[in-house]
């Protein structure tokens, strides 16, 4: 950051990613509470073929282990949470996706606003 930085807000980025093709399947929110977490959950659960077990590789937030969360879970038992040791995002692949929009996109770009942002964000998981 330079001395005359400004921010413009943030956005919160759920992304699942496919290990087989590495596609993405991803949205954008406000905040990340458990609320957010669970609509992500249910997005994954409509984009995805109904036949399919699908691994969630997660970090030890506590949003995804809230007790909502666990209940929804145990309704959709074709989600199969696995969570990494803490401060070993480096074990997830959708971290290095994080670190590459990041590095790659977004720290070169110039958004004046949440929603650029979050455009800024769709194209770059689109391209």
């Amino acid at each position: 950051m330079t001395h005359d930085y400004k921010r413009h807000g943030t956005t919160t980025l759920f992304a699942a990613m496919s290990s087989l093709d590495g596609s993405v399947i991803s949205r954008c929110a406000q905040r990340h509470r458990h609320v957010e977490w669970l609509d992500f959950l249910r997005q994954i659960n409509r984009e995805t073929p109904k036949g399919k077990e699908l691994h969630l590789i997660c970090d030890n937030y506590a949003t995804h282990k809230h007790p909502k969360v666990k209940e929804w879970l145990e309704k959709h038992p074709r989600f199969h949470v696995h969570f990494t040791p803490t401060s070993a995002s480096w074990l997830n692949m959708v971290e290095r996706f994080f670190r590459s929009i990041s590095t790659d996109h977004l720290a070169r770009g110039v958004c004046r606003s949440v929603p650029e942002l979050v455009v800024a964000i769709e194209d770059y998981i689109t391209a």
